[in-house]
């Protein structure tokens, strides 16, 4: 076996071996791997009375990370429930009063019916001459005074119910207001509660326990690092070739001379072009429009933000 035909078998194997170099390999795109950040913050102002993460920590979603002191919160809630209370206070009980009017109309009413009947009597009597005329008109006066007096405690309950009705209105109009109050008031509190809105990853942590924040000042950013996202640029001539969803082959540097590939779908690709980004290409080709394209790769939890991957858009 001849000297060249080893040398061939050997530079053979070794390209066919996994991990061996890709120094040399063209690739079709290279950039830089990110993720989604979220900057969580507090909706409420106040202390921070307790903040449970570090940087690099894992949470998971819809736990609760920090605890925001409530205190005045509860307060205020005390002080718009002391004033509801007060509102009662005002308001007036009228049924006492018309109690009371309805019961001297029932009785009149009684003595009503008894003139009547005595009414009644005396005109009989007066039919077999046996009564006066007179006696009669007593009876018909008595008998227009109850009347007037029933009509009269009729009236005045009508109006005790108008006037009380009307003032108790106009302090009740000032209630419902309050008790929007008091449930702005309990939901502010139910936020003193910061949960995380998302699992992953707590990239930067930007306040301590015991500091002082403010409604929307930032606690944390967090990041699902399960999938990473690889920021790629191509040129024009190269975007007839590209689709959403296409599976691509990603690498990163595993060593001075070796790559690790991962399976990669492209996820996006943009509509506009863009001046190629420093970091991504020389001096010379920075003046070139390119595109961006993002390429989602499964993270087994070596490939971190920032890392540089490379591309190769053909998946066989």
């Amino acid at each position: 076996m001849s000297m060249r035909f080893l040398l061939f078998a050997g530079c053979l194997s070794a390209l066919l071996l996994p991990g061996c170099n890709f120094h040399d390999r063209q690739f079709d795109a290279e950039g830089v791997f990110e993720a989604d950040e979220v900057i969580v913050s507090s909706e409420v102002p106040g202390k921070i009375l307790s903040l449970k993460l570090d940087e690099g920590s894992q949470l998971a979603k819809d736990s609760i990370v920090a605890v925001i002191d409530s205190i005045p919160l509860q307060l205020q809630r005390s002080q718009v429930e002391a004033t509801i209370h007060a509102l009662r206070q005002k308001t007036m009980d009228v049924q006492p009063e018309i109690k009371l009017l309805k019961d001297q109309i029932a009785a009149q009413q009684i003595q009503l019916a008894d003139l009547q009947m005595e009414k009644i009597r005396t005109e009989k009597l007066i039919r077999a001459d046996a009564a006066t005329t007179k006696q009669l008109d007593d009876y018909n006066t008595q008998i227009d005074v109850l009347k007037k007096q029933i009509e009269v405690n009729e009236q005045q309950i009508r109006v005790q119910e108008t006037t009380v009705g009307t003032q108790n209105n106009t302090v009740m109009s000032e209630f419902k207001p309050l008790r929007r109050s008091v449930a702005q008031i309990d939901d502010q509190l139910n936020r003193a509660n910061v949960v995380n809105p998302v699992s992953g990853v707590v990239l930067t942590k930007y306040a301590m326990a015991g500091e002082v924040t403010s409604a929307g000042k930032a606690l944390y950013s967090i990041a699902d690092l399960s999938i990473i996202t690889l920021r790629a640029y191509v040129s024009g001539t190269q975007l007839s070739g590209l689709k959403i969803g296409q599976p691509v082959k990603v690498f990163v540097d595993d060593g001075p001379a070796k790559y690790r590939e991962y399976p990669g779908v492209i996820t996006l690709i943009s509509d506009k072009a863009e001046f190629t980004p420093k970091t991504i290409q020389t001096k010379e080709e920075r003046a070139n429009l390119v595109y961006a394209v993002k390429i989602h790769v499964k993270n087994d939890g070596t490939l971190k933000i920032g890392m540089y991957g490379e591309v190769n858009f053909s998946a066989n």
